[in-house]
């Protein structure tokens, strides 16, 4: 059984940072894409950054410059530091598991998902 379990959210004020991870166990992982996904009160899951087996990054546009995927390969953990954070990026925030070396083949498994609260 495939589980992804995410950590580092909370509350944080504008222009701070954080950092979440999301560790992944019951499969192989080097060979498979990773991404995050967040999803704010009313409104859609969307995309927000992915990672895929060659470590090629691609992220939405409004967080490049400020949040950087990376992953660990030998810890099975996929990272998303989060810089300047806005009151926009407010969300819940998912960790996502692709099915194949690159998440436009589909993801996989999902995580349960973690707060992420930027005051103003």
């Amino acid at each position: 059984q495939v589980e992804l379990v995410e950590s580092g959210g909370g509350l944080v004020q504008a222009g701070d940072s954080l950092r979440l991870s999301c560790t992944v166990s019951g499969r192989t992982f080097s060979s498979y894409a990773m991404g995050w996904f967040r999803q704010a009160p009313g409104k859609q899951r969307e995309f927000v950054a992915a990672i895929d087996w060659i470590s090629v990054r691609d992220y939405t546009d409004s967080v490049k410059g400020r949040f950087t995927i990376s992953r660990d390969n030998a810890k099975k953990t996929v990272y998303l530091q989060m810089n300047s954070l806005k009151p926009e990026d407010t969300a819940v925030y998912y960790c996502a598991a692709g099915s194949g070396p690159r998440l436009a083949t589909g993801v996989g498994s999902w995580g349960q998902g973690i707060q992420v609260t930027v005051s103003s």
